[in-house]
């Protein structure tokens, strides 16, 4: 039975992505009731401001200065939503809405973070090939990259990296082609083989233990839609063969959310403009409604 009082955010940023369409993700999730499914007040959309296509020449990040500017007010927004005793539900967006998300929560203590994504999304500018922060936003996140986007307020790291998940990522590949940075020892892996070698259940439980230790106010979730199985959840930019169920995706946000612990969740990626038979976004809201609804 729900408990919470959810309120949703948009923040449909496309700043970490050199394409656009992710800023269709909330109309079209909310266009398929998910509003009125998880009985939630709409709280606002926060504004976006404009992309630049040219790279900051000293980091090489696409519009790297609109993130550090904007990750504050979206940070805002959040502080407000939790500040009203609510359970903020963030629809993105690209990836990078995880820095305001997890600014908000850094402002109050120390919150760990679910991050439920099929990219580790730890790539360093000189390795990712687009500029795109929405590659780098786990690193930035958690205290690794250029210090405008890693320190907002002087806070960094948001999230440290012993207080954070990346779970049933599997772009190894891609990491090792490009170059990617390690993902530093301290922060806990569970990437999509150690899911399948353990079981969902399993998996998605050594997680939340991890994030409701004592020392911890609470975690937060990030969800990519990416982190879906490619046949069901072709609707994004980055595809990667492989990857969850509707049922496991299903499974770790229930356990995630009983624990009592976790404080929001943002929801990222899914990019309506490639979701030809709308099944993907169907599928999408049912499994976060479903899993909020309990």
């Amino acid at each position: 039975m729900q408990t919470l009082s959810y309120a949703i955010l948009e923040a449909p940023s496309t700043l970490g992505l050199a394409t656009n369409g992710v800023e269709r993700l909330p109309d079209r999730l909310l266009e398929l009731g998910l509003a009125q499914r998880i009985r939630a007040r709409r709280a606002r959309r926060v504004a976006v401001p404009p992309k630049n296509s040219t790279p900051d020449p000293t980091t090489g990040v696409l519009n790297a200065k609109a993130i550090a500017a904007w990750s504050p007010q979206l940070a805002n927004a959040v502080e407000t939503i939790l500040d009203a005793g609510e359970f903020p539900v963030i629809l993105g967006g690209d990836c990078t809405i995880v820095l305001g998300s997890m600014l908000a929560l850094r402002r109050r203590g120390r919150y760990g973070l679910l991050f439920i994504d099929g990219n580790a999304d730890f790539f360093q500018p000189e390795a990712e090939p687009n500029g795109e922060g929405a590659s780098m936003d786990l690193a930035w996140v958690t205290g690794y990259g250029p210090s405008h986007l890693t320190d907002l307020e002087g806070r960094g790291p948001l999230v440290r990296p012993e207080d954070t998940v990346a779970f049933a990522y599997r772009d190894h590949k891609d990491q090792e082609e490009y170059g990617s940075q390690p993902l530093p020892k301290e922060l806990k892996v569970i990437d999509l083989p150690v899911v399948r070698a353990k079981g969902i259940e399993a998996a998605a439980r050594e997680a939340v233990d991890h994030l409701t230790r004592d020392e911890l106010d609470g975690f937060f979730i990030h969800l990519d839609a990416d982190c879906l199985d490619d046949d069901i959840m072709p609707a994004v930019d980055f595809r990667v063969p492989d990857g969850l169920s509707w049922d496991a995706l299903g499974t770790a946000l229930r356990i995630a959310l009983a624990s009592g612990k976790a404080v929001g969740i943002e929801i990222t990626i899914y990019n309506p403009r490639l979701d030809e038979d709308g099944s993907a976004g169907r599928g999408l809201a049912d499994v976060v409604a479903a899993a909020l609804r309990q």
